[in-house]
Protein backbone atom coordinates (compact mmCIF):
# COMPACT_ATOMS: atom_id res chain seq x y z
CA UNK A 1 0.00 0.00 0.00
CA UNK A 2 1.37 3.42 -0.95
CA UNK A 3 2.02 5.83 1.91
CA UNK A 4 -0.77 8.27 0.97
CA UNK A 5 -3.24 5.42 0.47
CA UNK A 6 -2.31 3.89 3.83
CA UNK A 7 -2.81 7.22 5.58
CA UNK A 8 -6.27 7.76 4.09
CA UNK A 9 -7.35 4.18 4.75
CA UNK A 10 -6.15 4.16 8.36
CA UNK A 11 -7.81 7.49 9.15
CA UNK A 12 -11.11 6.35 7.65
CA UNK A 13 -11.04 3.18 9.74
CA UNK A 14 -10.21 4.92 13.00
CA UNK A 15 -12.87 7.55 12.40
CA UNK A 16 -15.46 4.79 12.12
CA UNK A 17 -14.64 3.34 15.55
CA UNK A 18 -13.68 6.49 17.50
CA UNK A 19 -16.59 6.40 19.97
CA UNK A 20 -15.99 2.71 20.72
CA UNK A 21 -12.19 2.89 20.82
CA UNK A 22 -11.74 3.15 24.60
CA UNK A 23 -14.33 0.46 25.31
CA UNK A 24 -12.79 -1.98 22.86
CA UNK A 25 -9.27 -1.29 24.15
CA UNK A 26 -10.41 -2.25 27.61
CA UNK A 27 -12.39 -5.31 26.49
CA UNK A 28 -9.75 -6.66 24.11
CA UNK A 29 -6.81 -6.14 26.47
CA UNK A 30 -8.80 -7.22 29.55
CA UNK A 31 -7.96 -3.80 30.98
CA UNK A 32 -4.19 -4.37 30.87
CA UNK A 33 -3.59 -1.47 28.44
CA UNK A 34 -3.99 0.97 31.35
CA UNK A 35 -1.14 -0.72 33.20
CA UNK A 36 1.07 -0.70 30.10
CA UNK A 37 0.48 3.02 29.65
CA UNK A 38 1.22 3.84 33.27
CA UNK A 39 4.43 1.80 33.09
CA UNK A 40 5.54 3.65 29.97
CA UNK A 41 4.93 7.06 31.50
CA UNK A 42 6.99 6.01 34.54
CA UNK A 43 9.82 4.89 32.26
CA UNK A 44 9.76 8.25 30.48
CA UNK A 45 10.95 9.91 33.72
CA UNK A 46 8.70 12.94 33.46
CA UNK A 47 9.73 15.90 35.59
CA UNK A 48 7.71 18.85 36.96
CA UNK A 49 7.70 21.61 34.37
CA UNK A 50 8.33 19.34 31.36
CA UNK A 51 6.79 20.08 27.97
CA UNK A 52 5.36 16.73 26.91
CA UNK A 53 4.07 15.90 23.42
CA UNK A 54 1.82 12.85 22.97
CA UNK A 55 2.14 11.88 19.29
CA UNK A 56 -0.72 9.86 17.84
CA UNK A 57 -2.59 10.57 21.05
CA UNK A 58 -5.93 9.11 19.97
CA UNK A 59 -8.23 9.58 22.94
CA UNK A 60 -5.40 11.09 25.04
CA UNK A 61 -4.81 8.45 27.73
CA UNK A 62 -1.06 9.12 27.76
CA UNK A 63 -1.54 12.89 27.74
CA UNK A 64 -3.75 12.58 30.83
CA UNK A 65 -1.14 10.50 32.66
CA UNK A 66 1.53 13.02 31.68
CA UNK A 67 -0.56 15.92 32.97
CA UNK A 68 -0.61 14.29 36.39
CA UNK A 69 3.21 14.22 36.41
CA UNK A 70 4.39 17.58 35.07
CA UNK A 71 2.37 19.85 37.36
CA UNK A 72 1.25 23.43 37.00
CA UNK A 73 4.56 24.58 35.48
CA UNK A 74 4.38 21.90 32.79
CA UNK A 75 2.74 21.69 29.39
CA UNK A 76 1.08 18.74 27.67
CA UNK A 77 -0.07 18.63 24.06
CA UNK A 78 -1.95 15.70 22.53
CA UNK A 79 -1.57 15.50 18.76
CA UNK A 80 -3.30 13.18 16.33
CA UNK A 81 -4.23 13.08 12.66
CA UNK A 82 -7.72 11.74 13.35
CA UNK A 83 -10.25 14.43 14.27
CA UNK A 84 -13.01 12.20 15.75
CA UNK A 85 -10.51 10.46 18.04
CA UNK A 86 -8.92 13.74 19.06
CA UNK A 87 -12.31 15.29 19.84
CA UNK A 88 -12.92 12.56 22.41
CA UNK A 89 -9.40 12.99 23.74
CA UNK A 90 -9.88 16.72 24.14
CA UNK A 91 -13.00 16.17 26.27
CA UNK A 92 -11.19 13.62 28.44
CA UNK A 93 -8.14 15.84 28.86
CA UNK A 94 -10.32 18.80 29.86
CA UNK A 95 -12.05 16.69 32.54
CA UNK A 96 -8.70 15.47 33.82
CA UNK A 97 -7.40 19.04 34.03
CA UNK A 98 -10.45 20.07 36.04
CA UNK A 99 -9.82 17.26 38.52
CA UNK A 100 -6.21 18.39 38.96
CA UNK A 101 -7.44 21.93 39.69
CA UNK A 102 -4.55 24.23 40.69
CA UNK A 103 -2.01 21.50 39.92
CA UNK A 104 -3.11 21.21 36.28
CA UNK A 105 -0.54 22.00 33.58
CA UNK A 106 -1.27 23.86 30.36
CA UNK A 107 -2.93 21.37 27.99
CA UNK A 108 -4.08 21.37 24.38
CA UNK A 109 -5.10 19.00 21.58
CA UNK A 110 -3.99 19.66 18.02
CA UNK A 111 -4.62 18.00 14.68
CA UNK A 112 -1.19 17.02 13.36
CA UNK A 113 0.61 14.38 11.32
CA UNK A 114 3.38 12.47 13.10
CA UNK A 115 5.48 12.85 9.95
CA UNK A 116 5.23 16.65 9.99
CA UNK A 117 4.98 17.92 13.55
CA UNK A 118 4.13 21.65 13.85
CA UNK A 119 6.74 22.39 16.52
CA UNK A 120 10.06 24.18 16.47
CA UNK A 121 13.35 22.29 16.52
CA UNK A 122 14.51 21.29 20.00
CA UNK A 123 11.38 22.58 21.75
CA UNK A 124 9.96 19.50 23.53
CA UNK A 125 11.27 17.76 26.66
CA UNK A 126 9.52 14.40 26.23
CA UNK A 127 7.68 12.71 23.36
CA UNK A 128 5.30 9.89 24.22
CA UNK A 129 3.55 7.67 21.73
CA UNK A 130 1.32 4.66 22.28
CA UNK A 131 0.09 2.23 19.60
CA UNK A 132 0.77 4.83 16.92
CA UNK A 133 4.07 4.06 15.19
CA UNK A 134 2.82 1.00 13.34
CA UNK A 135 0.04 3.12 11.80
CA UNK A 136 2.18 5.90 10.33
CA UNK A 137 2.76 5.87 6.60
CA UNK A 138 6.52 6.40 6.88
CA UNK A 139 8.05 5.12 10.12
CA UNK A 140 11.52 6.58 9.61
CA UNK A 141 10.10 10.00 8.78
CA UNK A 142 7.98 9.99 11.94
CA UNK A 143 10.97 9.00 14.08
CA UNK A 144 12.99 11.75 12.42
CA UNK A 145 10.34 14.33 13.29
CA UNK A 146 10.26 13.19 16.90
CA UNK A 147 14.04 13.49 17.05
CA UNK A 148 13.91 16.98 15.51
CA UNK A 149 11.44 18.49 17.99
CA UNK A 150 13.13 17.07 21.10
CA UNK A 151 15.53 19.19 23.11
CA UNK A 152 19.21 18.10 23.09
CA UNK A 153 18.68 15.82 26.10
CA UNK A 154 15.00 15.11 25.35
CA UNK A 155 13.46 11.73 26.03
CA UNK A 156 11.37 9.45 23.83
CA UNK A 157 9.09 6.65 25.04
CA UNK A 158 7.02 4.42 22.78
CA UNK A 159 4.51 1.70 23.64
CA UNK A 160 3.78 -0.65 20.78
CA UNK A 161 2.58 -4.19 20.10
CA UNK A 162 5.50 -6.49 19.48
CA UNK A 163 6.62 -10.11 19.12
CA UNK A 164 5.90 -12.45 22.08
CA UNK A 165 9.00 -14.02 23.58
CA UNK A 166 7.81 -17.62 23.81
CA UNK A 167 6.60 -19.99 21.09
CA UNK A 168 3.49 -21.06 23.00
CA UNK A 169 2.58 -17.44 23.70
CA UNK A 170 3.05 -16.58 20.02
CA UNK A 171 0.68 -19.39 19.05
CA UNK A 172 -1.90 -18.29 21.61
CA UNK A 173 -1.55 -14.66 20.59
CA UNK A 174 -2.01 -15.55 16.91
CA UNK A 175 -5.21 -17.40 17.72
CA UNK A 176 -6.46 -14.48 19.81
CA UNK A 177 -5.48 -11.89 17.17
CA UNK A 178 -6.93 -13.62 14.14
CA UNK A 179 -10.06 -15.11 15.68
CA UNK A 180 -11.16 -13.35 18.86
CA UNK A 181 -9.97 -9.76 18.34
CA UNK A 182 -11.53 -9.05 14.91
CA UNK A 183 -14.81 -10.73 15.85
CA UNK A 184 -15.33 -8.94 19.18
CA UNK A 185 -13.93 -5.62 18.04
CA UNK A 186 -16.09 -5.55 14.93
CA UNK A 187 -19.22 -6.57 16.86
CA UNK A 188 -18.82 -3.96 19.61
CA UNK A 189 -17.95 -1.10 17.24
CA UNK A 190 -20.43 -2.21 14.56
CA UNK A 191 -17.55 -1.65 12.16
CA UNK A 192 -17.77 -2.31 8.42
CA UNK A 193 -14.33 -0.99 7.41
CA UNK A 194 -12.26 -3.99 8.52
CA UNK A 195 -10.23 -1.94 11.01
CA UNK A 196 -9.82 -4.78 13.50
CA UNK A 197 -8.43 -7.09 10.83
CA UNK A 198 -6.13 -4.25 9.78
CA UNK A 199 -4.93 -3.87 13.38
CA UNK A 200 -4.02 -7.55 13.54
CA UNK A 201 -2.16 -7.37 10.23
CA UNK A 202 -0.36 -4.16 11.21
CA UNK A 203 1.00 -5.80 14.35
CA UNK A 204 2.45 -8.67 12.32
CA UNK A 205 4.05 -6.32 9.79
CA UNK A 206 5.63 -4.01 12.38
CA UNK A 207 9.35 -4.56 13.16
CA UNK A 208 10.07 -6.75 16.17
CA UNK A 209 11.72 -5.37 19.30
CA UNK A 210 15.30 -5.52 18.03
CA UNK A 211 14.49 -4.27 14.54
CA UNK A 212 12.47 -1.34 15.85
CA UNK A 213 15.29 -0.46 18.26
CA UNK A 214 17.63 -0.29 15.27
CA UNK A 215 15.26 2.08 13.46
CA UNK A 216 15.20 4.33 16.55
CA UNK A 217 19.02 4.34 16.61
CA UNK A 218 19.10 5.12 12.90
CA UNK A 219 17.02 8.25 13.61
CA UNK A 220 19.87 9.48 15.81
CA UNK A 221 18.77 8.44 19.30
CA UNK A 222 21.08 7.14 21.99
CA UNK A 223 20.51 5.01 25.10
CA UNK A 224 17.98 2.99 23.12
CA UNK A 225 16.43 0.17 25.09
CA UNK A 226 13.18 -1.75 25.42
CA UNK A 227 11.26 -3.65 28.06
CA UNK A 228 8.88 -6.46 27.18
CA UNK A 229 5.52 -6.49 28.92
CA UNK A 230 3.08 -9.41 29.18
CA UNK A 231 5.58 -11.77 27.62
CA UNK A 232 6.45 -9.43 24.76
CA UNK A 233 2.90 -8.89 23.52
CA UNK A 234 3.85 -5.24 23.87
CA UNK A 235 7.21 -3.56 24.36
CA UNK A 236 8.08 -0.20 25.84
CA UNK A 237 10.93 1.45 23.95
CA UNK A 238 12.85 4.34 25.47
CA UNK A 239 15.62 6.54 24.10
CA UNK A 240 17.27 9.91 24.55
CA UNK A 241 18.27 12.48 21.95
CA UNK A 242 21.67 12.94 23.57
CA UNK A 243 23.63 11.65 26.50
CA UNK A 244 22.19 12.66 29.86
Amino acid sequence: MENADKERTVQKMFSSIARYYDLNNTLLSFGVHYRWKRQMVEMARLQPGDFVLDVGAGTADLAILAAEKVGRAGKVIASDLNEPMLKIGKEKLARASESLAMAAPSTDCILANAESLPFEDQSVDVVLTGFCMRNVANLDKALGEIFRVLKPTGRFACLEFSTPEYKFLRWLYDFYSYQFLPAIGTYVAKDKTGVYQYLTDSIRLFPNQEAFSERIKKAGFTEVTYSNKTGGIVAIHTATKGNL
